[in-house]
């Protein structure tokens, strides 16, 4: 699966602005079990890079573009992350593997019912898993120094943006669902500019829960 990785990112070079990822994401892919996080039916294709289905409608994304995402946020190990959409549990995984703390939002019980349990049986013991609606992030432990969400909103939160710490990074998909979408970099300056670069199209399950623009 790395491999199929690596491969992948000399494929969209020319979009991502890099022909490898941080060796650091790459050894916490090889690390975390996906099997693990994959129903049983699905299990023998685990290691496929391609997205699979997880129930209620929901995905564990692609792992090239799990490895993408959280290359991006160039993580430091003292790092504390927030996660909108925990899934499966294994994008919070990969994120535990590099980052002192993962506090991750999922909307949908039963998902993050079994995240939880499955990350705990792991020993990923520095993620903390919430069930509500991630739009408006986690403000009782911003800011945070990296966020990702893995569910594609209509626009950048603007919560989130605030609970992103000066000097931080922020990595989403955005667009219409089920539409054309944009994986975005968005970044905050030590004194609180923001900018955002756009990287590649990709194809994300639409943030449900209140996320339309007022």
């Amino acid at each position: 699966m790395v491999d199929k990785i690596a491969a992948e990112v000399q494929a969209t070079r020319r979009y991502v602005g890099k022909d490898h990822l941080d060796p650091r994401v790459m050894e916490a892919i090889a690390r975390v079990p996906r099997h693990e996080f994959v129903p049983g039916a699905y299990r023998s294709r685990a290691y496929d890079n391609r997205p699979l289905a997880i129930g209620h409608g929901q995905t564990i994304s692609q792992p090239y573009v799990v490895a993408l995402m959280t290359d991006l946020l160039e993580l430091e190990p003292g790092d504390v992350v927030l996660e909108v959409g925990t899934g499966s549990g294994y994008q919070a995984a990969v994120l535990a593997e590099l980052a002192r703390r993962v506090y991750t939002i999922e909307i949908v019980e039963p998902l993050a019912e079994r995240a939880r349990q499955t990350l705990a049986r792991l020993g990923y013991d520095n993620v903390e898993v919430r069930i509500g609606d991630g739009y408006r992030g986690w403000p009782e432990h911003a800011p945070f120094d990296a966020i990702i969400v893995t569910a594609a909103p209509d626009h950048v939160p603007q919560p989130l943006i605030e609970q992103l710490a000066p000097g931080g990074r922020m990595v989403l998909p955005v667009g219409k669902p089920y539409d054309t979408q944009d994986l975005l970099l968005v970044e905050k300056s030590s004194d609180g500019e923001v900018t955002t670069r756009t990287i590649i199209p990709v194809a994300f399950v639409p943030l449900t829960g209140d996320h339309q623009r007022p």
